[in-house]
């Protein structure tokens, strides 16, 4: 299946948000690995998130953030926005963390995850994955720590700083839930699409793409009616990008995505495309759904018979147009508002990025 992508010229800032922000991550990061040096600790939790970082990864949230202040009538790039989005990188460098022992994956950005790092790093101890696992979430913790850090270094406008505050507490909140509930989606039935919708929404519409928006036009002292427009555009949109990641994680090239395909199969990832193909499968196709996802030993093989059924209902198809219409949902609402022309453009550039991508 063939992944429809538009290589379209990005504004200079979103090159200069993204490399701004790197460079306040490593400083801060350096600092952090001498200050453990120079205190007698081993200085391999910021290495190992230094290492993280600088691997590479889109710097969605950063680019959003900077949008969003734009989007309100932020000029140029001060270092406060830099700041609230390296806070928000931060942030999403715990929750990956996190996520791939939660999954149990091997490879982050075309890397060993850092517990298969980790348990790599320390073969002598008694029992390598408990070790590089409880290793992991010690060092996500402390990505989490780190981003709180970040963002109450910042110099965050009087105006506006409790208000920033909340929302990223709401932000962090509402990741949490959709993270929690995707654990158990694997408890439901497979054909339960509606599950799976309710997790895209609060584990990436909002936390990847509405609430990055909504802070950066804080900043910039954006009132409640724009906070609503920047989230009428932003959940469809996270919503159909989401959409997309899950084709990719199974019909993506894992050279450009970062991760082996077949590994949502082999973790058992209750996905709004497998639930679609369940509803549709026949009940040889259903039985074969059933008996390989969540197989942690699937072969090659076997994964290719299931995509095989997932295509003969024509699910991908299906997932290929709610894509389609949500990203058309998006674009609707920026028809109708008010903003500038050279805003709504770099909106409008933000929604193909998410929604016409092959990684």
């Amino acid at each position: 299946m063939s992944v429809h992508t538009e290589h379209t010229a990005t504004p200079l800032y979103f090159d200069e948000i993204r490399e701004r922000v790197l460079t306040r991550l490593t400083t801060f990061l350096t600092g952090k690995r001498d200050a453990a040096a120079g205190r007698g600790l081993v200085p391999e939790i910021p290495e190992m998130i230094r290492g993280f970082v600088t691997a590479g990864g889109k710097r969605l949230r950063p680019m959003l953030c900077s949008a969003g202040w734009r989007s309100a009538g932020g000029a140029g790039l001060p270092d406060v926005v830099v700041d609230v989005a390296a806070a928000l990188e931060m942030y999403q460098t715990f929750a990956l963390i996190h996520d791939d022992v939660i999954d149990g994956s091997a490879t982050r950005r075309s890397q060993p995850t850092v517990h298969r790092s980790i348990a790599a790093r320390y073969p002598q101890v008694y029992d390598e994955r408990r070790f590089g696992e409880a290793a992991a979430i010690l060092i996500g913790d402390m990505a989490l720590m780190w981003s709180t850090e970040l963002l109450t270094s910042a110099a965050l406008p009087a105006g506006c700083r409790s208000a920033v505050r909340a929302l990223v507490d709401t932000m962090r909140e509402e990741m949490h839930y959709g993270q929690y509930l995707d654990l158990f989606t694997s408890l439901g039935s497979v054909d339960d699409h509606r599950t799976p919708m309710t997790v895209i929404r609060y584990k990436t519409a909002k936390y990847t793409v509405e609430r990055p928006l909504q802070l950066g036009a804080l900043l910039a002292g954006a009132d409640a009616a724009h906070l609503d427009l920047l989230s009428r555009f932003a959940l469809p949109l996270g919503d159909a990008f989401q959409l997309r990641d899950d084709l990719l994680g199974l019909f993506g090239n894992s050279s450009t995505t970062g991760k082996p395909v077949f590994d949502d199969l082999r973790e058992g990832k209750h996905t709004v495309l497998l639930a679609l193909a369940a509803q549709r499968a026949d009940t040889a196709g259903r039985a074969l759904l059933e008996r390989h996802l969540g197989d942690p030993a699937l072969t090659e093989q076997d994964a290719i018979r299931v995509m095989d059924v997932i295509e003969g209902t024509r699910a991908p198809v299906i997932v290929e147009d709610m894509i389609a219409d949500r990203h058309a949902e998006a674009l609707a609402v920026l028809d109708t508002s008010s903003l500038p022309a050279e805003v709504t453009a770099e909106l409008r550039l933000i929604g193909a990025l998410l929604v016409e991508r092959d990684s």
